[in-house]
This record gives C-alpha cells, sequence and structure tokens, in this order.
C-alpha cells in the first residue's frame, strides 16, 4: 500500500485548511506584535531614547517572527495553487505595496541611528510606523474583500481572469476591517511593550493599548453587524465531494443573506471562536488596566485567535469566493494540489514546524526581559 493512502484525499485537504490557519494566526499573533510596536513608535517614544527603547524590544526577534509569512506564502503556494495564482496576482499592487513597507523595516532598524541629526532620525520612525501600519491595513482589507468575494473568474480551460483593480479593493466594508487588523495589532504590540518595558514608555503603551483594545472590540462587532445585515455569503448547492477533481467549474453556487453564519447555526461549537476574539480583547483591556504584564500579551494572542479563526469558520468550505463567477469560487474541496503532493508536504511540515516552533521559543528564552535606557544608551551595547 502507498504510504500516502494512509490518509484519504478529503482529510488531507482539511489538514492543509487547518494548517493554512495556523501559519497566518501564527504570523498575526507573532509578527503581529512587531507591526503593533512600529505603528506606535512615534506616539509612545517622547524623546530619542525612549524610541530606541521601543525598537530595541523588537530588533532581535523581528526577523524570526517574520518566517510565519514566509511559511504561510510557500504553504499557499504549495497547497493550493489557485488560490496562490488569483491572490498573488489580483492582488499585485496591494502585495506590492505591503512587501514596499516590510522593506522599509529592516533598512529603518539599520539607518536610524547612523546619524545624529534629529530630523533624520525621525523620517526613520515615521518609515517604520509605515512599515508597520501599510502592512496590518492592506492585510484586513484583504481579508474585508475575501468576504465579500473578489472578481475573478476561470474561463473553460482555466486561465484565470482578474477583473478588479486595486482602488477597488479599498470598499467600504474592506476598510472597516482594515482598521480592525489595525487597532488588534496596535493592542497586540502595546501588550508587547508593557512587558519588554518600564516606566514612562510602559505606562504609554498601557494608555494606547486600552483605548486600541476598546476600538478592537467595536470594530469587531461592528464589521460582524455589517456582515450579517448588508453582505450576502456563499453556499454550494451541488453535490459536494471532499476527495473529488480540483476543478472549480464542477460545483454550482448561491449567494445569500446570513449564509456566512450558517456554520454557527449548524454546529454550535463553533461560536467558541468569536467568543474568544471577544473575550480576549476584554481580557487584554483589563490586563492592560490592571498593569499586568505576561498576561495581557497571552490574551492578546487569544483575541487574535478568535478573530482570525472566526473569519475561517464563517466561511468554510470557502477559501476565495469569486464575486463575478459564483462557480470559479475556490473551496477546500477543489482547489487543492494532487494527493501525493499534500501528503509529502504534510510530511515536511510535521517535521520542520516544530523545529521552527522550538527555535522560535529558545530566542524568546534567552533574549527575556526588559529593555531599558541604560542598556540602550551603554556604548559596549549592540542596540539599534
Amino acid at each position: 500500500m502507498i504510504l500516502s493512502e494512509l490518509i484519504d484525499y478529503g482529510t488531507l485537504r482539511l489538514i492543509w485548511w487547518v494548517l493554512l490557519g495556523v501559519l497566518l494566526i501564527g504570523f498575526a499573533a507573532l509578527d503581529g506584535f512587531d507591526l503593533g510596536v512600529g505603528m506606535l513608535l512615534p506616539f509612545i517614544g517622547r524623546s530619542d531614547v525612549e524610541r530606541r527603547v521601543v525598537i530595541n524590544t523588537i530588533g532581535p526577534v523581528w526577523e524570526g517572527n517574520q518566517v510565519w509569512l514566509v511559511v504561510g506564502g510557500g504553504a499557499i503556494f504549495a497547497a493550493w495553487p489557485p488560490l496562490y495564482a488569483v491572490s498573488f496576482s489580483g492582488f499585485y499592487l496591494a502585495m506590492f505595496a505591503i512587501l514596499a513597507a516590510l522593506i522599509l523595516r529592516p533598512v529603518g532598524f539599520k539607518y536610524r541611528s547612523k546619524r545624529e541629526d534629529p530630523r533624520w532620525r525621525s523620517t526613520w520612525d515615521w518609515a517604520l510606523f509605515t512599515g508597520g501600519f501599510v502592512p496590518a491595513l492592506i492585510f484586513g482589507v484583504a481579508v474585508g474583500n475575501v468576504l465579500q468575494g473578489v472578481p475573478f473568474r476561470f474561463a473553460d480551460d482555466m486561465r484565470i481572469f482578474y477583473e478588479g483593480s486595486f482602488f477597488g479593493l479599498l470598499n467600504p466594508f474592506a476598510l472597516l476591517c482594515g482598521l480592525l487588523s489595525v487597532s488588534m495589532l496596535v493592542m497586540h504590540g502595546s501588550a508587547w511593550l508593557a512587558l519588554k518595558t518600564d516606566g514612562k514608555v510602559a505606562w504609554r503603551a498601557r494608555r494606547y493599548g486600552g483605548i486600541a483594545a476598546l476600538l478592537t472590540l467595536v470594530l469587531y462587532a461592528a464589521a460582524g453587524a455589517v456582515l450579517w445585515a448588508y453582505i450576502g455569503g456563499y453556499r454550494i448547492t451541488s453535490a459536494i465531494d471532499p476527495a473529488g477533481p480540483s476543478n472549480p467549474l464542477l460545483k454550482t453556487v448561491v449567494t445569500e443573506s446570513g449564509a456566512w453564519f450558517a456554520n454557527y447555526a449548524a454546529y454550535p461549537w463553533l461560536l467558541i471562536a468569536p467568543v474568544l476574539g471577544i473575550l480576549g480583547t476584554l481580557a487584554t483591556f483589563f490586563g492592560l488596566r490592571s498593569k499586568a504584564e505576561i498576561l495581557p500579551l497571552l490574551t492578546g494572542k487569544i483575541a487574535i485567535f478568535g478573530i482570525i479563526s472566526s473569519v475561517g469558520v464563517s466561511m468554510f468550505p470557502f477559501i476565495l469566493p469569486s464575486s463575478i463567477d459564483l462557480r470559479s469560487s475556490l473551496t477546500v474541496w477543489d482547489s487543492s494540489s494532487s494527493h501525493l503532493t499534500l501528503f509529502i508536504m504534510l510530511v515536511v511540515t510535521a517535521i520542520f514546524l516544530p523545529i521552527i516552533v522550538a527555535y522560535t521559543s529558545w530566542v524568546y528564552h534567552v533574549l527575556w526581559g526588559k529593555v531599558d535606557e541604560a542598556g540602550v544608551t551603554d556604548k559596549s551595547s549592540h542596540s539599534y
């Protein structure tokens, strides 16, 4: 018996859908606080030394955290080729904007302290702000557009046609989701700074983090209300074969009001996702107010898990709906790689993902502790 046959095709597809969610949540939970710290930098740091303290809380770890984004992109390429083709080509300008913003981060870290000129350093501080704000906003905007459906279609020969534009992505609901993403990551970045700093920097971090947590609650509730009242979801009306061919054109799909909430009615236990999003955000708010250190960071990650996973379970089995040709919508059951490819990738992931997690944990253990002004001003240190 071929080893790959130990796990049937439908189960492998479901496993990779879960793994894709794990990678995306891992990126948001780890690199997310890096983005949040970058957005907070010009506001929390009131002096050059304070801003250096803020920068040095993420300077040693941001590169390792960004590995989750790279692995996520690679997983989409290997496990869901049509999803990769549509999203990375249709969202080309948006992806380019994210890439350009992310490039500002290493450049900002390296060049900021090369000159003593306050204007020079202030310029790089705002570059680091841009490197956090733009990706956070566009990732949220992308999720908002996915929930509404993306204007793409497949021809009968499976050629892909994208009929949208960059500015078409900036619609009101997508921008609402973008602002939710920004506030969520600012909340998480504040929790990180509350843990890694003390004094006035930590005080300001708790203050801004509390505001961001309240905004996250309001925006999350508003997005859910708009999704329920004004945006129709997608539903498959034809027979579903979890082990069927990877051809999205073989199914029929309709749009219905409230369809994105049908999974919660069918499986009430899935409500744990939005509940964790709400409770995690509330716990982060009260943790920051109570001057706790580790708790707000942990509850912030729970909030991120709940908010992002609520999108995934709401849409299941859809992963990228089409707004102009419903049957072209990509689902878990008709847009994956072959059975053998998914199995090989699962084996590779089972080997290397624990290594990544172990190495990341070791790095955080080694770098545990607070960053203070004395440390960053010490001439013998290697601080930014």
